[in-house]
């Protein structure tokens, strides 16, 4: 399953990162997704962009059953697997070397509905970050 221009692992340190639309399905989202119910905003640094990388890393380090199973200097993929059936939806977040801001996509890899939980992820990383004052709201 390609997820990205480039496939998960795309070569982040020149920017190559670009998250891929989602499906019809309503079980993603992704800072690039023209659909107003897929579309989910990018993160904004509020520091230096090595500072605020290193912070995302860590964010994502510590969301729950998540592991990061690929990355580079400015991106990251990881397994996401929901707590009662292990189900497994992909993470990916990339840095924008254009605008400097870190682009984003959470979906999952079977069914059609997630009831929310893409997005409820993706938030939930969104809000440690600013809580750690590296992004803006």
């Amino acid at each position: 399953m390609t997820l990205c221009s480039g496939g998960p692992g795309a070569d982040a340190e020149d920017y190559g990162f670009k998250p891929a639309p989602c499906p019809s399905s309503p079980n993603c989202v992704s800072s690039v997704d023209p659909d107003d119910s897929h579309y989910i905003a990018p993160f904004t640094f509020t520091v230096d962009r090595a500072q605020g990388w290193s912070a995302v890393r860590e964010a994502v380090a510590t969301l729950p059953r998540t592991r990061i199973v690929s990355e580079s200097k400015y991106y990251i993929h990881a397994e996401c697997r929901s707590k009662v059936f292990g189900f497994v939806d992909d993470l990916e977040l990339g840095l924008d070397g254009s605008t400097g801001v870190v682009l984003v996509r959470s979906s999952s890899r079977i069914g059609y509905s997630d009831l929310g939980v893409n997005r409820k992820r993706v938030e939930r990383l969104r809000k440690q970050l600013v809580d750690l004052g590296v992004t803006e709201d």
